[in-house]
């Protein structure tokens, strides 16, 4: 069973041999486990199974990113070295942008009067310049009481190369101010770069408890109700983790819904044999686009949250965790629409959610979203919305959008429809266009692999904006996220840095490292690997010295010799040729940071089965749409999709409503249903002769 807490919807799905459940039911933002346990119980009553049936239990959540996004984390305190209490708010000094007298930055989640410092100082290679004063950290126990402090998160200087301080540190006021939290920068963060560390320590500690209290809360009604199963963690980078884990790193699921989309998306690929995909997930809140290239999701080693600048890096909160790499906007079938203060329409960031929800949930929600949008369009079945258990109300939708946009623009409520929903599709396309520039590759030749709730809904709009032929719409797209979960491997990554020049590396000592980041990561990885093969990856963070960007370069899985160094050497201007087209000759090589992975070995999928001939079908049932981006009204074709069979050819304009979603085919395309049951839907250009 997996289940995925987005900002709207919580998504259910059980798979039981052959046989797919899905679900999907409104968030209860006040006690999201209350959802997630109605919800179980839900398909374990449509699938006739009992609770303590269920073998496997996969959750991801988006608590901790609307944590820090709304600021309502724990009441922090942070503990640095004497001399560093600013670090935070000080940042590196760069400018995202350089020409803004007024730049805004975000604020730190621990404000300057709890920041606290501590005598102690070591030097870059983790040798004590200054002892830690144990007596100045003892004194800082009744100042954080007085405060109410609910977690501390501590990070010394050089603590990554030589953390005994920290721990020191640490086991004092674990003694002093017991069932208070700590997260340490060695163990949360253990790299260079004290600012991005700091942070990641920082936020880490501001979501800790509220995680911990809600994984224990739902891991308890688990148990309540007949649940045995374990439970596993989605990770932002992809994989699994326990629960253990992430109560103590639950930073690292910051990113753990989209990061389940992103998987589905590749296991997608991989079944359809597409090696260039753009995976596109929008939900109830957020939009998330990522590049999926032979068969795997691009990934990263940090990425920013809660930016004050759209689309602007160096805007938000440097998180240093393994990720999958992805834009995320708040554009989804929640953002609301508005006329901003120079009279435009704009839509998003804000969102509805699903309290009140859009005006047309019928729960005390008064501004128009992109779900009132689409309904006034004739997008949706107002009695057949999420499986028929939230039913519409299209005069609701109506009102709020000639209130809010009609009438100060002086248009109909359906063509304010049609403004939201091109403004909304536009910001999407935009970030996809973004995103591809930012990783140096192009949008032409892929294939959009749609999903989410309001995915296959939007996809076809925006692959005609962004040149992109091919979308494909797999089965259960409504539920991808937590479909997706159930694809992942269980996995860990350990990080240490070691700055060296790459002449004189320590051998010795990059073993001794790798051998205690694989210790670390088999504790977490082999009792949950249910008797699995395990990979291990090693990587190098690497770089010319003087400049300011590293390039990874893989290592092999095995004690290095100081034969390597030359290879290592190969390998680096490789990769780095491959990025800036040659080479620096004579320049020396500056190792930083090394990575370790291990994860479970996902079986091959089964050979595809051959593709059938393709009969057009027709349907009988009619309905009034009007086309997005002409804003004509005709009538178009309504398929259900649990009604098409494999051969089946759907000719445009045509809907094709499922329980969690609908896909939508403009006049220009066509939709073919695969034999693994997808929809491969087809944008014809002028003289095709397909039909």
């Amino acid at each position: 069973m997996a289940v995925d807490i987005g900002g709207t919807f919580t998504d259910v799905v059980l798979e039981s041999g052959c046989r797919r459940y899905t679900t999907k039911l409104l968030t209860t933002p006040a006690a999201p486990e209350r959802g997630v346990l109605d919800g179980m119980q839900r398909i374990l009553a449509d699938a006739d199974i009992a609770p303590a049936e269920v073998a496997l239990v996969v959750h991801g959540t988006t608590l901790a990113t609307n944590a820090i996004i709304e600021r309502k984390g724990a009441r922090t305190a942070f503990i640095t070295t004497e001399g560093f209490r600013d670090v935070l708010a000080m940042r590196n000094e760069s400018r995202y942008d350089q020409y803004d007298l007024n730049i805004e930055l975000p604020e730190p989640l621990v404000p300057r009067h709890l920041r606290f410092t501590v005598p102690e100082r070591l030097d870059r290679a983790g040798r004590v310049l200054r002892p830690l004063d144990e007596e100045a950290v003892r004194a800082l126990a009744p100042t954080l009481t007085r405060a109410k402090i609910e977690s501390i998160a501590i990070g010394f200087l050089h603590g990554f190369v030589n953390p005994a301080h920290e721990r020191r540190a640490a086991s004092l006021l674990a003694s002093l101010l017991p069932g208070i939290p700590l997260s340490l920068a060695a163990e949360v963060a253990p790299e260079m770069r004290e600012w991005e560390r700091f942070s990641t320590t920082v936020a880490n500690a501001y979501v800790q408890p509220t995680i911990a209290r809600y994984l224990r809360r739902l891991e308890a009604g688990m148990r309540e109700v007949g649940f045995t199963a374990p439970v596993y963690l989605m990770q932002s980078g992809g994989r699994l983790t326990t629960i253990e884990t992430a109560c103590r790193f639950p930073i690292r699921l910051v990113e753990s819904g989209p990061a389940g989309g992103a998987i589905f998306a590749a296991a997608i690929a991989r079944e359809a044999g597409l090696d260039r995909v753009l995976s596109f997930d929008m939900g109830g809140t957020t939009a998330k686009v990522c590049l999926v290239d032979d068969h795997r999701a691009h990934e990263a080693r940090g990425f920013e949250v809660a930016r004050v600048g759209r689309f602007r890096k160096g805007s938000g909160l440097p998180l240093r965790i393994p990720v999958i790499e992805m834009v995320e906007i708040g554009a989804g079938g929640g953002s609301e629409a508005r006329i901003d203060s120079l009279g435009r329409l704009a839509v998003g960031p804000e969102s509805a959610g699903a309290d009140p929800g859009p005006a047309c949930y019928g729960r005390g929600g008064t501004r128009p979203t992109v779900t009132d949008a689409n309904l006034e369009l004739g997008r949706y079945d107002p009695a057949l919305f999420a499986g028929g258990r939230l039913p519409l109300d299209a005069d609701a939708a109506r009102t709020a959008l000639m209130r809010a946009v009609g009438a100060p623009l002086g248009l109909s409520s359906a063509m304010a429809a049609v403004g939201v929903i091109e403004i909304v599709d536009e910001a999407m396309a935009n970030a996809a266009r973004v995103h591809a520039i930012e990783a140096a590759t192009a949008l032409e030749g892929r294939t959009l692999i749609a999903f989410g709730g309001g995915g296959p809904v939007h996809a076809t709009r925006i692959a005609e904006k962004l040149g992109i032929d091919q979308v494909l719409v797999p089965s259960g797209a409504g539920v991808g996220s937590a479909i997706g979960f159930l694809r992942a491997a269980i996995g860990f990554e350990a990080v240490r840095s070691l700055y060296q020049r790459l002449t004189s590396l320590d051998i010795a000592a990059v073993n001794a490292l790798f051998a205690e980041m694989a210790h670390e990561a088999r504790e977490v990885v082999a009792p949950a690997s249910f008797g699995a093969a395990i990979r291990e990856t090693r990587m190098a963070s690497m770089r010319y010295v003087g400049q300011g960007h590293e390039i990874s370069v893989p290592l092999p899985v095995r004690d290095l010799e100081p034969e390597d160094r030359a290879a290592i050497k190969r390998d680096y201007e490789a990769a780095y040729a491959r990025f800036y087209n040659r080479p620096v000759p004579g320049s020396e090589i500056e190792v930083l940071s090394y990575f370790l992975v291990q994860e479970t070995i996902l079986p091959e999928p089964a050979p595809p089965p051959p593709q059938p001939m393709m009969r057009a079908v027709r349907s009988a049932e009619r309905r009034k749409v009007r086309d997005g981006a002409t804003g004509i009204e005709a009538d178009w074709a309504v398929y259900a999709r649990d009604a098409l069979s494999p051969g089946d050819r759907i000719l445009g304009p045509a809907i094709i409503a499922e329980a969690e979603t609908s896909t939508l085919l403009g006049a220009s395309w066509r939709g073919d249903v695969t034999a693994q049951g997808w929809l491969m839907l087809t944008h014809e250009r002028e003289g095709d002769e397909s039909r």
